[in-house]
């Protein structure tokens, strides 16, 4: 038996919390609101989940310190209040495994959950990710469910795993966490799409359409961003999406309807009375498809018609008009040959090296660093600085951005994946979920990343001679100095 803390006291964590107490374990639920938690010990229900029956040993409290004196936190809380919620609990948090229930991605830093959490909290915070298709609903009712448990580090998903694990809830572990988190929050804009359909009175063939496009750019979208194709045909993608965009339950399809039927998106969210996630997700799904420049039309017309810009008829109508295309986005010849690859290299075992860098302004010597990185293994992922890193963290402007630093990367026959790096503390979390083997950096470094050796193989190369990305810029400017003192 474990002492288990949840925060947040919605119908989502409220389920989880009966899960949890079911299992024997020690669960206590905290509310920053006192209206809500007199309400739930008073009537051991939930006003928005009627059907849930309380068990008498689950404990409750306002008091945020006292909730995460607890050796798991489960973290309950609307996405829009991640941030302020870890603020305000990070003094009290310590060594304990955090598992995040909340789906979203925030607009302003474009963070996941998980990372969000690890911003407030630290890089060698334990997060988990908790995802898939499973409505309060039917988890309060012992309905048998299935979810997944997401963490870098395996020994923590499966911890987890444990944790939950019973007859009504069966766990499976992934370890690609940023997969997992956008798939929690892209399919709640596909939802709203299915809603709005639905709204329109268009039938089954359209929602099976709106599913399956759907699950199409989510994919494009999270494969662009380094995540794992399969993770999206998993639990956490195809199976929450079908349960979100199918399902009297879902608020997001709910919405949806509501707006299909003429409702704004004001009226529609209040006739739900509950947070609509999939509205929260919008602004970073729109931002996240312009940096990293995928295509993404289901999510492109909901914004439209929530922003107000066209009817949701009309929507339809420009939806259905695009450009004709072919369902697969590579050529068969290219298909079986990259199966070829794989298996190849499955066959062998594949050994996996990462690298960091600015990258602007490429030259021989960045030639020469990626060429001996990939000798180090099989698969080569480079982790390129944003802009905003750049120029938030380095004080650094690039000449070229980071789209153009990244398609120049891309076409180097030693690189097979690119990745953003975003924030100083990402390193831990992207050995892990891209299960590396070797870390490359140039000796310049030399020492300042030997941290990750307790996750893997850490070597410092030795820089080109007579060449760097400051000395061009330099050599550059004394020419152009030069020739005007020439005129």
């Amino acid at each position: 038996m474990y002492k288990v803390g949840v925060l947040g006291a919605g119908t989502w964590g409220m389920a989880v919390a009966r899960v949890l107490c079911n299992r024997h374990h020690s669960v206590m639920v905290w509310s920053a609101l006192p209206q809500e938690i007199e309400y739930i010990q008073k009537n051991r229900t939930h006003p928005k989940l009627p059907e849930l029956q309380i068990p008498d040993d689950m404990e409750f409290t306002t008091d945020i310190k006292e909730v995460c004196n607890s050796e798991y936190l489960v973290v309950a809380v609307p996405s829009i209040f991640m941030r302020s919620t870890m603020e305000t609990a990070k003094d009290y948090i310590k060594d304990q495994i955090l598992i995040d229930l909340a789906k979203g991605v925030e607009s302003d830093s474009l963070y996941t959950m998980s990372e969000i959490i690890r911003d407030v909290l630290g890089s060698q915070a334990k997060i988990v990710a908790l995802s898939g298709p499973t409505h309060a609903e039917e988890v309060v009712n012992d309905m048998p469910s299935t979810i997944v448990s997401a963490c870098g580090d395996l020994e923590v998903a499966e911890k987890v795993q444990n944790l939950f694990q019973d007859t009504c809830m069966r766990v499976y572990t992934n370890v690609d966490v940023r997969g997992v988190e956008l798939c929690g929050a892209l399919k709640n804009i596909i939802a709203l799409a299915a809603g709005i359909s639905h709204g329109l009175n268009y039938g089954d063939n359209t929602r099976a359409a709106i599913i399956t496009r759907g699950l199409s750019e989510m994919t494009r979208l999270g494969t662009t961003m380094g995540c794992l194709e399969q993770t999206f045909h998993g639990l956490a993608g195809i199976g929450d999406l079908i349960v979100t965009a199918t399902s009297v339950h879902s608020r997001n399809f709910k919405c949806g309807t509501l707006i299909g039927q003429g409702y704004n998106v004001d009226e529609a969210t209040k006739e739900v009375g509950m947070v609509v996630e999939g509205l929260n997700a919008l602004p970073a799904a729109m931002q996240l498809s312009k940096r990293y420049d995928v295509e993404m039309p289901i999510t492109a017309t909901v914004d439209a018609i929530v922003k107000g810009k066209v009817s949701p008829s009309e929507a339809v109508k420009a939806l259905m008009n695009r450009d004709r295309k072919t369902e697969l986005t590579k050529s068969v010849a290219d298909i079986n040959f990259e199966n070829s690859i794989i298996k190849s290299k499955r066959g062998l075992g594949m050994k996996r090296v990462i690298t960091y860098g600015t990258f602007d302004m490429l030259h021989y010597g960045h030639i020469n660093l990626l060429r001996r990185a990939k000798e180090l293994g099989d698969y080569l992922v480079v982790v390129l600085s944003t802009d905003e890193f750049n120029w938030n963290s380095k004080q650094k402007k690039c000449y070229f951005t980071y789209e153009q630093r990244k398609q120049v990367l891309e076409a180097i026959r030693y690189v097979d994946l690119v990745i953003p790096e975003e924030n100083w503390e990402q390193k831990i979390s992207d050995v892990q979920d891209y299960k590396i083997d070797t870390f490359v950096m140039g000796n310049d470094w030399e020492g300042k990343f030997d941290f990750l050796k307790d996750y893997c193989e850490v070597v410092y190369l030795p820089r080109t001679e007579g060449i760097s990305t400051t000395q061009i810029k330099t050599d550059l400017n004394h020419k152009d100095m030069a020739a005007k003192g020439d005129k």
